[in-house]
């Protein structure tokens, strides 16, 4: 199966900007950064649930590297599409080298700068709003799939998304403008339950509030609170395996 194949099958589209959620004009750092945030949205911890989450992961990395080539890119804008036999998509390649290669190991403060500035931006905006169509109003899929959302920015996030409807921006789905009180609660119950399991392994470990978080990323822990950075770690980890080799064709856009 071809790389556009493959897009259409695990993201229900063959345009490879909209896969990583990126404009054609997009920059070449608003695409690494696309691939970056989608790479984030689509790691096997945040969907359990998957069976393709891991295929999907790997997938991304072939997209951005397709778009991050400008011979490849050029062909892709021109022609529709991919080279499957270049070395961009070489069968061989170590996906896990690649992505170390792109994000080199990043510090719990790199971690703290960028959610400080990315909550309450623009930029965080424009993901919500999108999110919000991804997940047809559903708040549940949609503070599962927010970056560096906790169940405390729940009533922020929702002033983010119906200031939006308000304003035209967004249609006001029933998902979101009808959601019941028994929902409500159930996901206050799942958040709450987490936030107790990180409280007592914080006492388990005899930690302090200032070097939680640095332990919670070094052991993956599931909490909100470690969502962002435990995914970095088994991003380079277990992630980026290889595929077996297999013959391909150049596929069609």
């Amino acid at each position: 199966m071809g790389l556009l194949e493959e897009c259409k099958e695990l993201f229900g589209t063959l345009n490879l900007y909209e896969v990583i959620g990126v404009d054609k004009t997009a920059s070449e750092a608003d695409v690494r950064r696309g691939y970056y945030k989608s790479s984030l949205k689509m790691h096997p911890d945040r969907a359990p649930d998957d069976p393709q989450a891991t295929t999907k992961f790997q997938t991304l990395g072939k997209v951005y590297a397709v778009l991050n080539d400008k011979d490849q890119r050029a062909i892709y804008d021109e022609q529709g599409i991919v080279d499957e036999e270049s070395d961009t998509l070489s069968q061989d390649r170590n996906w896990e080298d690649y992505w170390r290669m792109l994000f080199p190991k990043i510090t719990v403060q790199d971690i703290l700068d960028f959610e400080k500035t990315y909550k309450g931006s623009a930029e965080e905006r424009t993901d919500l709003l999108r999110t919000y169509t991804e997940c047809e109003g559903d708040m549940t899929r949609i503070m599962e799939s927010a970056l560096c959302a906790s169940q405390d920015d729940e009533p922020r996030i929702r002033d983010i998304l119906q200031g939006a409807i308000d304003a035209g921006d967004l249609p006001a789905l029933k998902a979101f403008t009808h959601e019941s009180t028994k929902k409500k609660a159930t996901r206050k119950r799942k958040a709450d339950k987490e936030r107790k399991e990180s409280e007592q392994m914080k006492k388990e470990l005899g930690l302090g509030e200032e070097d939680s978080l640095a332990a919670m990323i070094k052991r993956k822990h599931a909490s909100r609170e470690a969502d962002f950075s435990s995914l970095l770690g088994s991003l380079e980890e277990r992630y980026c395996r290889k595929k077996p080799a297999a013959s391909s064709k150049k596929g069609k856009k």
